[in-house]
């Protein structure tokens, strides 16, 4: 039975198709790139090999493939394919869908639903999925480009299985570029430079990569063109980017672990990746900020200093001179000692203090404004320490049902070897003079 949302035949159709539909895998086979998927021990072609398609999650960058598995996938398993985007689809359309698949599964006929954008659902029209998953009308396939654990409910989570799809890496990308020459009919005019400058414009995307060709393919040229001649007729892919979604996050995340790791170049690497994407330098400063007091501390005072100082650059000159700070700041962080010394320290403070929140001063440490707080003993037997030998009394300042607590580990690197050596001076003296360890 046809319903509304049923795909239109191709056989009437006589239009020109675009290079990339044209090429359009036939077979699970044809798929590239997705090996840890498709493959005869992966978790599609074991469902395959067993008859049974459960729900799944589609979770990838633009280009490598989803709409084409889901296709094949409903091919495959002789289930009826409709196709329907979260972005151009509501609640009343979502409803005819479930009718039709209704009046089709009392035919013996399924239906593989593929949602387009699915996280682009909100949550209430997520769980509209949920009956009709549960009863078997519809196996649901969803794509997605953002992080189905942020983005999509955890029942529609729990009753699908998420699959996630690689980028598409250089050779991936080559053996799709020697087929669509093959569908073209004729190799690339390009030397062997400007191919992989090609390959390198698609970043990843595989769509992207034959809509290039398409372009390159009808250039008539009398000479194969080299890098400079291709860049100059083709502007480069921008970067899949999102400065509010998960790219944010790992890119983020990539920058201060090889800051920590000590690596200067992937350091300036994702600083740059940020900044091409379109990052907001003042994100930048204040998160590289953090990264010196985090992981660099007192092993290097300075750290924290120089990266106010580029921030502050930055504040008064702007993009993109200013820029150039920050990527000092990063280049400095990532040569620095490392210690999270004083991070694991305030960590522990904070723990304690949660535990003992209501455990009061000592009382000979108490100021005592009042006569009743003098007859309270506030303040009894306090220490001077200016007063003291080595200005240093060694008197216990935890309270007093406490056991004093040890905090600040200073390491061996940077400044705070010499920290290190302040704290175990002290720390013999207070044993000397009788304070407690």
């Amino acid at each position: 039975m046809a319903d509304l949302f049923d795909s239109p035949t191709d056989s009437t159709d006589g239009a020109p198709r675009p290079l990339a539909d044209r090429m359009r895998p036939a077979r699970l086979s044809e798929v590239i790139g997705q090996d840890h998927l498709l493959g005869p021990d992966a978790p599609l072609g074991t469902m395959l090999a067993s008859g049974s398609l459960s729900s799944l999650i589609l979770w990838g960058p633009p280009g490598v493939g989803k709409t084409t598995i889901a296709r094949l996938l409903a091919r495959e398993t002789d289930l009826h394919f409709i196709q329907i985007s979260a972005i151009f689809t509501g609640v009343p359309e979502l409803r005819k869908v479930f009718e039709a698949a209704r009046l089709r599964r009392r035919t013996g006929q399924g239906t593989l639903l593929f949602v387009d954008e699915i996280h682009r659902f909100n949550k209430a029209q997520q769980d509209g999925f949920l009956p009709h998953m549960e009863d078997g009308t519809i196996v649901l396939v969803g794509a997605t480009t953002e992080n189905p654990s942020f983005e999509l409910n955890a029942a529609v989570l729990s009753r699908s299985q998420v699959l996630v799809l690689n980028r598409l890496d250089e050779e991936a990308l080559e053996r799709m570029l020697q087929r669509a020459e093959v569908e073209v009919g004729a190799k690339l005019p390009l030397t062997p430079g400007a191919r992989e400058a090609l390959v390198g414009m698609a970043d990843g995307d595989g769509r992207a990569l034959l809509n290039l060709v398409e372009q390159v393919s009808v250039w008539a040229v009398s000479a194969p063109l080299d890098i400079d001649h291709l860049t100059a007729r083709l502007t480069r892919r921008a970067a899949q980017y999102d400065k509010s979604g998960e790219a944010h996050y790992n890119l983020i995340s990539a920058l201060h672990k090889s800051v920590r790791g000590s690596d200067p170049d992937a350091a300036l690497y994702w600083l740059a990746r940020m900044l091409k994407g379109g990052e907001d330098p003042r994100f930048l400063a204040r998160r590289v900020t953090r990264m010196a007091v985090e992981d660099i501390g007192l092993a290097d005072p300075q750290a924290q200093g120089i990266c106010l100082q580029a921030w502050e650059t930055y504040e008064r000159i702007g993009s993109p001179e200013g820029e150039l700070a920050l990527a000092q700041a990063v280049v400095y962080l990532a040569l620095a000692p490392k210690s999270n010394a004083t991070y694991a320290a305030y960590k522990s403070a904070m723990a304690a203090a949660t535990r003992t929140g209501s455990e009061p001063p000592p009382k000979h440490i108490l100021n005592a404004p009042t006569n009743l707080m003098k007859d309270q003993g506030y303040g009894d037997g306090y220490q001077y320490d200016h007063d003291a030998e080595d200005a240093f009394s060694g008197q216990d300042y935890f309270p007093e049902s406490m056991k004093r607590g040890i905090y600040y580990l200073p390491v061996e690197r940077g400044f705070e070897r010499e920290l290190k050596r302040r704290v175990d001076y002290f720390v013999k003296l207070r044993a000397k003079r009788g304070g407690s360890e």
